[in-house]
């Protein structure tokens, strides 16, 4: 897990203010698809936001922080259902951190 600056922090939250919600974690929970779909999106996008449908806030923080874990992404901002989430490709690295 990288970490990240305030300055890197608040570019990253303005390159991801106009995107999407990539992937949804529903009733079931995190399965195995679930986090490979988010892997596959990590790779390619680098910064991806995620709705996450859990009953309370607690439930929400712990699969947010299960789901940094597992897929070895850092946590930018997370409002209500939506967590944005950052990993670098050290591949091919898409987007430019201040």
């Amino acid at each position: 897990m990288q970490t990240l600056t305030n300055p890197q922090k608040r570019h990253l939250k303005t390159l991801a203010h106009h995107r999407k919600p990539v992937v949804i974690i529903g009733d079931n929970g995190i399965t195995a698809a679930v986090t490979h779909e988010i892997l596959l999106a990590l790779d390619h996008h680098e910064l991806i936001k995620i709705r996450v449908n859990a009953a309370n806030r607690a439930m929400r923080e712990t699969m947010v922080s299960d789901l940094c874990a597992t897929t070895d992404a850092t946590l930018v901002q997370r409002v209500g259902h939506i967590a944005t989430l950052f990993r670098r490709n050290p591949d091919a690295p898409r987007i430019e951190l201040p």
